[in-house]
């Protein structure tokens, strides 16, 4: 999807739930819609901070990806499974936004990614910043993480929304 077209739906798409779906857990262990949207900005904006970070770096890095992130940025997105990540990084997001707030949220980092889509190009290929699981991304890398990551929740997105009748 070009120019943030399935942020923008995200963030339509949120109109259409009422805080109690938001905030509804099918079960133990399973994120509400809301944790999911929360989950997906803050790591957005992780991923814009590590693209800021290598605008400003002053020496390149010649490191690469792992082989994970090879075959991620081969493939253009995440593999069509589930994710679970290591305990101690896998606390529960926050499910205490209002739709409202969750709104704005989504608006902020539109307009971030927006703001940043006019940078990328410019950004030294070389000044790359360390991801655990993917290895040594460039900024471009880094901005093209946001769209890849929000799309592999939508899956998990159809399967929350299942779960409210």
């Amino acid at each position: 999807m070009r120019d943030n077209e399935l942020l923008v739906t995200f963030k339509s798409d949120l109109y259409n739930y009422s805080l109690e779906q938001l905030r509804y857990n099918s079960d133990e262990g399973v994120w509400s819609i809301g944790q999911m949207y929360d989950h997906l900005i803050v790591v957005a904006h992780e991923y814009l901070d590590n693209l800021e970070i290598c605008a400003a770096l002053n020496e390149e890095h010649p490191f690469g990806k792992t082989q994970f992130g090879e075959q991620l940025y081969k493939n253009g997105g995440f593999p069509p499974i589930k994710i679970r990540l290591p305990d101690e990084l896998n606390s529960p997001p926050n499910n205490s936004d209002s739709k409202g707030f969750l709104i704005s949220r989504m608006e902020l980092l539109i307009h971030r990614m927006s703001h940043m889509k006019s940078k990328v190009d410019y950004i030294n290929p070389n000044n790359k910043v360390e991801h655990g699981g993917f290895g040594w991304l460039n900024g471009k890398e880094w901005y093209e993480l946001v769209e890849m990551h929000f799309r592999h929740h939508l899956l998990q997105k159809k399967e929350l929304d299942s779960y409210l009748g």
